[in-house]
């Protein structure tokens, strides 16, 4: 099927039904899950699906509708009930759609091998993974291993002349395990996810991550509340940056629902701090030629040495906003209207060795593991619950659990003293090692 051919047929089908201005949005993909446990396979599934989603305007009223049946009844219908469906809902002189026709190369989004790689292999991948990590004696059992991969393709057309394509693959595999002491149990897993699977990490790699991560969490012990330095490992750089994404969105600027919203130009961190956001890293994860909406996506920083410099907009925001989109128009898929979300979103790296900060920290928390919200993108509060190792002198004492971590967003980003070399660009919300020198740790 000639998706490209299909999507300017849809567009032009919208435009002779009613509609002033249509998008289509075109998503075919196929999905391979294969889970293991104890050596033995569990489940093995592969699905293709696919669809179309049509966005259409009239007289500035907006609507959509969406088929996962390529057949021509079924996407003529699906234009009917947009166009029915607009013709009902309240005008906005800020339902637009984008006219950019530029392009950016993107590379390494599709592996063409993926398909062709045998079964066995990347089943193999997973038994090796959890054969690995149980070879250790401080591991006592699997909560399982795990293999997964996709392929994608999009196509966006829309009446201004907008006509893009790519395709775009994805691999992981992962084992989860649990270390045993008496009637103490930990457990800890690891995974690794490339665009190409000859990229992947070795099952060897991800096992004795995965073994580290749940016998290093025995014994904990308690501290006593206090104010201490904490160290963030990258595995926790969501609980900082999940609040600032939340934050810049420029639909939440514009509701007032953001601590950083009357923030633009201003000092909001510390000068080590920049902050990117770029949808043209090769093989990025998160990179794409073009957006949710079929605009050219770009590198932006969006924090300087510490200042901000930029929220993130679609085209109907940014129109109500008054500026330009910024290319961050997120699709959940075919079946959902553009959102606002960011692409590879990164702290830069520092020029600090990660063990350099921990020796540098007298006394301190290493945090590895948070749950709750992080940084409240509204009213920048932090809190959250806090697992790692304290840190006495420099060095590693015992590893701690039940803590809490609170603080706020302004004490945080202005707090960081200390950045890693570590960063790693394969995840696509990231951050490299980094140290605050002074937060709330509550304990005993």
């Amino acid at each position: 099927m000639d998706t490209k051919a299909l999507a300017e047929q849809l567009v032009k089908k919208c435009l002779t039904k009613g509609a002033d201005a249509a998008e289509v949005f075109i998503e075919s993909s196929r999905n391979l899950s294969v889970s293991v446990r104890n050596g033995e396979v569990e489940t093995v599934q592969e699905a293709a699906s696919g669809g179309a989603g049509i966005r259409v305007f009239v007289r500035g009223r907006m609507a959509f509708a969406s088929s996962n049946d390529f057949k021509e009844a079924s996407l003529e219908d699906a234009i009917g009930r947009a166009v029915g469906f607009a013709k009902i809902t309240t005008a906005d002189p800020s339902n637009v759609l984008p006219e950019d026709k530029t392009t950016v190369d993107v590379g390494g989004l599709y592996d063409p091998e993926v398909a062709k790689i045998p079964l066995e292999k990347k089943i193999g991948l997973a038994k090796s993974a959890e054969t690995l990590a149980l070879k250790d004696p401080r591991i006592t059992k699997s909560a399982g291993a795990s293999y997964r991969e996709g392929e994608d393709e999009v196509v966006i057309a829309n009446s201004t002349g907008i006509l893009k394509t790519y395709r775009a693959t994805g691999c992981t595999f992962g084992v989860s395990v649990v270390a045993e002491k008496g009637e103490q149990k930990s457990s800890g897993g690891e995974s690794c996810s490339r665009r190409f699977f000859a990229d992947l990490k070795t099952p060897a790699e991800v096992a004795t991550k995965a073994s580290q991560k749940a016998y290093g969490m025995l014994d904990p012990k308690m501290v006593k509340t206090q104010k201490a330095a904490v160290v963030f490992d990258p595995d926790v750089a969501g609980a900082l940056l999940g609040g600032i994404l939340g934050a810049i969105d420029g639909e939440s600027v514009l509701k007032g629902a953001s601590f950083l919203g009357k923030k633009l130009g201003q000092k909001i961190g510390a000068e080590l701090l920049t902050i990117v956001d770029d949808g043209t890293r090769p093989k990025g994860p998160a990179s794409a030629p073009f957006d949710g909406e079929g605009v050219a996506t770009r590198k932006r920083v969006i924090v300087d040495k510490g200042f901000l410099k930029g929220f993130l907009y679609n085209t109907i925001v940014a129109k109500r906003a008054g500026v330009a989109t910024t290319g961050n128009a997120s699709r959940g898929g075919y079946t959902q209207l553009p959102g606002i979300g960011a692409h590879n979103f990164y702290v830069e790296a520092g020029a600090a060795k990660p063990e350099s900060i921990l020796k540098a920290t007298k006394t301190g928390l290493w945090l590895k593991e948070v749950t709750g919200y992080g940084i409240n993108p509204v009213n920048g509060q932090f809190s959250g619950g806090a697992a790692g190792f304290w840190i006495v002198d420099g060095a590693v004492a015992f590893p701690v659990k039940g803590l809490t971590v609170a603080g706020t967003a302004e004490e945080m980003l202005n707090g960081i003293d200390m950045i890693g070399d570590d960063l790693d660009l394969n995840r696509a919300r990231t951050a490299p090692t980094f140290r605050i020198k002074l937060l709330q740790i509550g304990g005993e």
